[in-house]
Protein backbone atom coordinates (compact mmCIF):
# COMPACT_ATOMS: atom_id res chain seq x y z
CA UNK A 1 0.00 0.00 0.00
CA UNK A 2 1.26 3.66 -0.87
CA UNK A 3 1.19 6.50 1.96
CA UNK A 4 -1.30 8.84 0.94
CA UNK A 5 -0.69 11.03 3.91
CA UNK A 6 -0.04 10.85 7.68
CA UNK A 7 -0.02 13.74 10.78
CA UNK A 8 0.95 13.11 14.76
CA UNK A 9 -0.86 15.31 17.16
CA UNK A 10 -1.49 14.30 21.08
CA UNK A 11 -5.27 13.44 21.96
CA UNK A 12 -5.39 14.45 25.72
CA UNK A 13 -7.39 11.08 26.64
CA UNK A 14 -5.02 7.66 27.42
CA UNK A 15 -4.76 5.27 24.40
CA UNK A 16 -7.86 2.83 25.13
CA UNK A 17 -10.25 5.78 25.58
CA UNK A 18 -9.24 7.10 21.96
CA UNK A 19 -9.78 3.38 20.67
CA UNK A 20 -12.98 2.93 22.18
CA UNK A 21 -13.58 6.43 20.15
CA UNK A 22 -12.52 4.82 17.45
CA UNK A 23 -14.32 1.87 17.66
CA UNK A 24 -17.40 3.04 18.37
CA UNK A 25 -17.89 6.42 17.43
CA UNK A 26 -21.71 7.23 18.45
CA UNK A 27 -20.95 5.41 21.65
CA UNK A 28 -21.63 9.12 23.59
CA UNK A 29 -24.55 10.80 21.80
CA UNK A 30 -24.14 14.10 23.40
CA UNK A 31 -20.43 14.24 22.01
CA UNK A 32 -20.95 13.11 17.86
CA UNK A 33 -17.27 13.46 16.29
CA UNK A 34 -18.02 11.26 13.09
CA UNK A 35 -19.61 13.80 11.11
CA UNK A 36 -19.67 12.55 7.79
CA UNK A 37 -20.32 14.36 4.53
CA UNK A 38 -22.62 12.78 1.88
CA UNK A 39 -19.83 11.81 -0.40
CA UNK A 40 -18.78 9.46 2.42
CA UNK A 41 -19.34 6.58 4.50
CA UNK A 42 -18.77 4.66 7.52
CA UNK A 43 -15.49 3.00 7.94
CA UNK A 44 -15.57 -0.45 9.15
CA UNK A 45 -13.14 -2.05 11.81
CA UNK A 46 -10.38 -4.27 9.62
CA UNK A 47 -7.84 -4.70 12.32
CA UNK A 48 -7.52 -4.10 16.26
CA UNK A 49 -4.74 -4.32 18.24
CA UNK A 50 -6.41 -2.70 21.36
CA UNK A 51 -5.30 0.15 22.24
CA UNK A 52 -2.52 0.64 20.21
CA UNK A 53 -3.76 0.02 16.95
CA UNK A 54 -6.94 0.02 14.66
CA UNK A 55 -7.18 0.30 10.85
CA UNK A 56 -10.56 1.37 9.38
CA UNK A 57 -11.58 0.63 5.77
CA UNK A 58 -12.09 3.38 3.45
CA UNK A 59 -14.74 6.58 4.20
CA UNK A 60 -14.84 6.84 0.47
CA UNK A 61 -16.76 4.80 -2.07
CA UNK A 62 -14.85 6.38 -4.57
CA UNK A 63 -11.69 5.22 -2.71
CA UNK A 64 -12.56 1.22 -1.63
CA UNK A 65 -8.82 0.59 -1.77
CA UNK A 66 -8.28 3.32 0.90
CA UNK A 67 -7.40 2.68 4.78
CA UNK A 68 -6.96 4.67 7.56
CA UNK A 69 -4.58 3.56 10.19
CA UNK A 70 -4.31 4.68 13.66
CA UNK A 71 -1.14 4.10 15.94
CA UNK A 72 -2.25 4.77 19.25
CA UNK A 73 1.23 4.84 21.68
CA UNK A 74 0.61 6.36 25.79
CA UNK A 75 2.41 10.30 25.22
CA UNK A 76 3.80 10.09 29.16
CA UNK A 77 5.17 13.61 28.55
CA UNK A 78 1.42 15.34 28.00
CA UNK A 79 -0.59 12.62 29.86
CA UNK A 80 -2.67 11.39 26.53
CA UNK A 81 -2.11 9.77 23.60
CA UNK A 82 0.40 10.39 20.68
CA UNK A 83 -2.19 8.92 17.90
CA UNK A 84 -1.03 9.10 14.29
CA UNK A 85 -3.24 8.64 11.52
CA UNK A 86 -1.93 7.60 8.12
CA UNK A 87 -4.02 7.41 4.93
CA UNK A 88 -2.96 4.34 2.97
CA UNK A 89 -4.11 3.53 -0.76
CA UNK A 90 -3.76 0.62 -2.75
CA UNK A 91 -3.96 1.96 -6.19
CA UNK A 92 -2.12 4.95 -7.45
CA UNK A 93 -2.12 8.25 -5.68
CA UNK A 94 -5.28 10.34 -5.92
CA UNK A 95 -5.18 13.65 -8.30
CA UNK A 96 -3.40 16.54 -5.62
CA UNK A 97 -6.70 18.47 -5.30
CA UNK A 98 -8.48 15.08 -4.53
CA UNK A 99 -5.99 14.20 -2.04
CA UNK A 100 -5.68 17.31 -0.47
CA UNK A 101 -9.36 16.96 0.33
CA UNK A 102 -8.52 13.97 1.76
CA UNK A 103 -5.94 14.56 4.08
CA UNK A 104 -8.02 17.34 5.24
CA UNK A 105 -10.89 15.53 6.33
CA UNK A 106 -9.20 13.10 7.65
CA UNK A 107 -7.51 15.63 9.90
CA UNK A 108 -10.86 17.84 10.45
CA UNK A 109 -12.30 14.33 11.59
CA UNK A 110 -9.18 13.19 13.87
CA UNK A 111 -7.22 16.18 15.00
CA UNK A 112 -10.89 18.33 15.78
CA UNK A 113 -13.68 16.84 15.73
CA UNK A 114 -12.63 13.69 17.67
CA UNK A 115 -10.12 15.68 20.19
CA UNK A 116 -12.79 18.48 20.79
CA UNK A 117 -15.06 15.36 22.14
CA UNK A 118 -12.53 14.79 24.75
CA UNK A 119 -12.22 18.72 25.93
CA UNK A 120 -9.84 20.26 23.38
Amino acid sequence: MLEAGSRRRNQPAPPHVVCEALLAPDRDPHRPWLELLHDEQRPEVLTLDAPHLLVWSSLWPVRPDARLRFELPWDAAHQGTDLRWTLLVEDQLPEPSSLGHLRRRVNQLINANLRYTFGQ
